[in-house]
């Protein structure tokens, strides 16, 4: 089965030149958290009151790793306006492709989890002030006012967690997890406030390392917790001096996607095929075939060919879109939010057989750079005002870690191909089937139909 998986990962570190000042009445105190350690050798009673609101569990994760959580519960089913729902993945839409395309302009061919992405820059926006909130803001395309935009977020996570556990008629349902952690120093003074807004609304807790005294130590732990969360896809995530003694808080977001195909490929009929590249070479790859006709989402223009090719459970599918021959750098320029959607609009049921390579990805990007070019410049310098997140005045962004993992093969459930839908005549006439057989470097997106979120987004080149 297929495995995709990334993690975001945002390191807060003490800024050059930040100043200190009194935490504050609603600060998760020095005193607080504190009687977690002052140091290395420090203890934790377990059930300790580390600050209004906030408690020590008395649990230790698998990692070693003790939680501090907010008194508060997840806000569960929040209720959210249609209005608010459209203008959140409008937003999440415009932000996955000016990354998108920021990232081929450097890498070439990537592979991103956009969600994941707007969710861990939104816990960061969340403690954001002034200049730092706004640009924030702007680069992510987050329209909505906090109020409005955290319940928003809150409400899409949990419909997509809640596609694995739908039932479906035939063969296993996909898994789609999205989980979020917040690592922060013993005894740091973090806002109260901020602790609850996270724990409301995206169900984060406070895992509690010591950066100053054994940075190596929270190191190991988060890459732990990582590899726990993606099935032991992503390992060492933070390399070795990512963290140090200067960290004070990482947020992390890891999403766990598995599925097999709707219509499966069958496995026999993969053979090596032609796939002309941009520069118009040609390599060899394991092309994929389909042994029988099905319906599937369908629509071609005269400058691209785009289908979607639908997982059990028919609400998630992978959308590809192949720009005709000469024409993929062109199309790629006029991709936008309004042409993304434009391309899922026109997508018709229609019969036809699929050929796709068997492809695989394994991306890894500092996305500093990319923010600061997109505009997002303060909260990564010592002016940053994350005030939100603890009184102290000192917190600014170190960096934005990105890695993701992809494989697309035959597999699917065993029972995928005995579902496909078939068309009865009437007397309007049906267009003949198609073939669509993806040989030439193609964008593909792996979309949540009834939401049209996009989980995942990719181009690829070169399937060799």
């Amino acid at each position: 089965m297929r495995r995709n998986c990334c993690v975001v990962l945002l390191a807060m570190a003490l800024a050059c030149g930040g100043s200190s000042s009194d935490s504050g009445k609603d600060a998760v105190s020095k005193d607080g958290i504190a009687a977690l350690d002052e140091g290395a050798g420090g203890e934790t009673t377990a059930g300790s009151e580390t600050g209004p609101g906030l408690e020590v569990s008395g649990e230790v994760s698998a990692q070693g790793v003790e939680e501090a959580r907010s008194a508060l519960e997840r806000q569960e089913a929040p209720a959210v306006p249609d209005a608010d729902k459209k203008a959140l993945g409008e937003g999440n839409l415009g932000f996955a492709l000016d990354l998108y395309k920021k990232l081929v302009e450097r890498d070439g061919d990537c592979f991103i989890a956009p969600i994941s992405v707007s969710v861990a820059m939104a816990q960061a926006w969340a403690g954001a002030k002034g200049k730092t909130a706004d640009e924030i803001a702007q680069v992510m395309h987050f329209t909505l006012p906090e109020e409005k935009f955290h319940p928003a977020m809150n409400a899409l996570d949990q419909e997509l967690e809640g596609r694995g556990n739908e039932q479906v008629q035939e063969g296993e349902p996909f898994k789609l997890s999205i989980v979020n952690a917040l690592w922060g120093q013993k005894g740091y003074p973090f806002e109260q406030a901020y602790l609850d807004l996270l724990a409301t609304n995206y169900g984060a807790g406070l895992n509690l390392v010591d950066f100053i005294a054994n940075a190596e130590a929270a190191r190991q732990a988060i890459n732990a917790w990582v590899a726990s969360e993606t099935n032991d896809r992503i390992k060492d995530l933070l390399g070795p001096g990512s963290v140090d003694e200067s960290t004070r808080l990482v947020l992390t977001n890891a999403i766990y996607f598995k599925a097999g195909w709707f219509n499966k490929f069958k496995k026999e009929l993969t053979a090596e095929k032609d796939f002309h590249r941009l520069d118009g070479s040609v390599v060899k790859v394991k092309m994929m075939e389909m042994e029988t006709m099905a319906s599937f989402p369908h629509f071609k223009a005269d400058d691209y060919e785009a289908v979607a090719l639908p997982y059990v459970g028919e609400k998630v599918a992978m959308l590809v879109i192949l720009p005709g021959p000469g024409k993929f750098e062109s199309f790629e320029k006029g991709l936008d939010g309004a042409k993304f959607v434009e391309v899922l609009s026109s997508l018709k049921e229609e019969d036809g057989r699929v050929a796709l390579p068997r492809f695989g990805m394994e991306y890894k990007a500092s996305l500093a750079e990319v923010f600061k070019a997109l505009g997002m410049v303060e909260p990564f310098s010592a002016q940053a005002d994350f005030t939100g997140i603890s009184k102290t005045g000192e917190l600014s962004i170190s960096d934005v870690v990105h890695q993701t993992f992809l494989a697309v093969d035959e597999e699917g459930t065993e029972a995928a191909g005995a579902t496909a839908v078939v068309f009865v005549g009437t007397a309007v006439p049906q267009p003949e089937p198609f073939s669509m057989v993806v040989d030439r470097p193609f964008i593909f997106a792996i979309v949540d139909l009834p939401t049209r979120a996009v989980l995942f987004l990719g181009r690829m080149s070169n399937p060799s």
